[in-house]
């Protein structure tokens, strides 16, 4: 899943998932990802940190919280590259901090290990 309220990124991360062969779901924002979480179960969440209404630490919150969905590995993806929002980001148990811009191939490399660890 792609979380990011930036359609040029959501965009950008879904072409490069499903490139690698990925079935990808996308959300607008925390609110929306929280829902398609709840509906689909995805393998994996790409979740950006700073969008409106509910953010990605209140979605990484909630779903490390739930039993049902702990297990899911979170990436952050994030303009906010201080070294507090990285630590608060593995408080959270979140696997990876990723800063923007990223490399798209390194991403994809990340992405298809946690997926198989953790499936």
């Amino acid at each position: 899943m792609a979380v990011d309220d930036d359609h040029v990124i959501r965009g950008l991360l879904e072409v490069n998932l499903e490139m690698e062969g990925h079935e990808v779901l996308t959300a607008v924002d925390g609110a929306d990802a929280l829902r398609k979480v709840a509906e689909a179960r995805p393998d994996l969440i790409l979740l950006d940190v700073m969008m409106p209404n509910v953010n990605g630490w209140q979605v990484a919150e909630a779903l490390k919280s739930d039993e049902n969905y702990r297990d899911i590995p979170i990436v952050f993806l994030s303009a906010r590259a201080m070294e507090a929002d990285v630590r608060k980001g593995n408080e959270l148990g979140v696997q990876a901090y990723v800063t923007k811009p990223f490399d798209p191939i390194d991403l994809m490399e990340m992405v298809n290990r946690l997926i198989a660890e953790h499936t």
